[in-house]
């Protein structure tokens, strides 16, 4: 395994919007990583009790390494988050839930799935190792306008006709075995000027079939509600977002709990009361500092969205 460090995004501004109000609170840390922010936490607030979810047990084993010294006060599950929290089989509903939705360098660097289009690694991208089809699957077996659309719709791609086309004719001679020979045919498929811009022309395309393969936006969406419904009254829940399909989601599925009023039909005139579910602690997203942007680059696309929950969720929304 190769070295690497990874240093958690935005620790300070997470402790400080969602620190305990109370002794002995309990918190799910549904990304739990490396266990950076959970130590963070644990370390900080030693009332706090924790729940850590990962579904990836490469990653989870060493997670328990790090947190083993916090004895009784964790807990650690090998599941997706959003399975947990729709579920929410716990005896005590949390106080606070956090999100951090960003990749962890272990991934990048370390996992041998080939999540970066820099490295000789099998072409995979799952997170849990072994669960649906790997990226190289989505690539082969695809058609060429379901992969034009997904490469557009999760990647943001404006070439994503032109590169599907491409791939499309290269996979009857090619196997993509590797992250590598996926990024240099994406590279030639796009058009010259585009191949030297700020990013890789690869960098949208990955995206997209890492979002694909593991069923991001979806699981974002089922956390989202089963989070909310899960979290105890008076609770929070902070989001970090590293792009935008992401970032949008959370943005609406917040604001939308937080009116107080929606839009009366249009046989009617004004608008209908409602009562508000969360309380938005932020109305625009926490950033990163200029100093830690330089020190951790890629805290420089993280977006922080904070709530509490001041009512609970009708089961029709």
């Amino acid at each position: 395994m190769q070295p690497y460090y990874h240093r958690s995004v935005m620790a300070e501004q997470v402790l400080e919007y969602l620190a305990p109000d109370s002794a002995g609170q309990l918190m799910i840390d549904g990304t739990l990583g490396e266990g950076g922010h959970s130590a963070a936490f644990l370390e900080r607030f030693p009332d706090l009790t924790l729940v850590g979810l990962e579904t990836d047990p490469n990653i989870l084993s060493r997670a328990e390494g790090r947190l083993a010294s916090f004895g009784d006060r964790v807990r650690l599950e090998n599941t997706w988050f959003d399975d947990f929290l729709r579920s929410c089989p716990l005896a005590v509903r949390p106080d606070r839930i956090l999100l951090d939705l960003g990749i962890s360098v272990f991934h990048y660097q370390a996992s041998d799935r080939g999540f970066s289009f820099r490295a000789d690694e099998p072409l995979d991208m799952r997170l849990r190792p072994g669960q649906g089809e790997s990226a190289r699957d989505v690539v082969m077996l695809t058609p060429e306008k379901e992969l034009a659309d997904l490469i557009f719709r999760y990647g943001e791609e404006r070439y994503s006709r032109r590169i599907a086309r491409s791939l499309v004719e290269r996979r009857k001679t090619e196997s993509f075995a590797t992250a590598a020979e996926l990024a240099e045919a994406v590279f030639q498929a796009v058009p010259v000027a585009y191949r030297h811009g700020r990013i890789h022309p690869a960098t949208k395309t990955f995206q997209a079939l890492r979002i694909v393969v593991n069923d991001e936006l979806n699981r974002l969406e089922r956390a989202l509600e089963g989070g909310v419904r899960c979290l105890q009254m008076g609770g929070r829940m902070g989001i970090i977002t590293f792009h935008s399909l992401e970032d949008r989601m959370v943005k609406r599925f917040f604001r939308d709990l937080a009116r107080s009023s929606i839009p009366a039909p249009e046989s009617l005139k004004g608008a209908i009361e409602v009562q508000p579910v969360l309380r938005l602690v932020n109305k625009k997203p926490i950033l990163a500092d200029e100093k830690e942007v330089q020190e951790n680059p890629p805290s420089r696309s993280a977006k922080l969205r904070v709530v509490e929950k001041i009512a609970e969720m009708p089961r029709s929304a």
